[in-house]
């Protein structure tokens, strides 16, 4: 199965980061441990920004 991460370059985007070790290394936003393709994939779907901030309370609105 084919991942936004295997085509989405995070490298200048300073609210993503990859750690060894967490989340497989795969990219999150920055001291959340949320995956940055979880909040791309909802968006794609059609959330509303104000529903993605209310399943991810730890990553302030305007970042989303």
């Amino acid at each position: 199965m084919e991942t936004l991460d295997s085509y989405i370059d995070w490298t200048d985007c300073e609210l993503v980061e990859r750690v060894p070790g967490k989340v497989s290394g795969r990219p999150m936003v920055r001291c959340t441990g949320i995956q940055a393709d979880t909040i791309v994939q909802d968006a794609d779907v059609g959330s509303p920004l104000e529903e993605i901030h209310e399943n991810y309370r730890d990553l302030p609105l305007p970042d989303i």
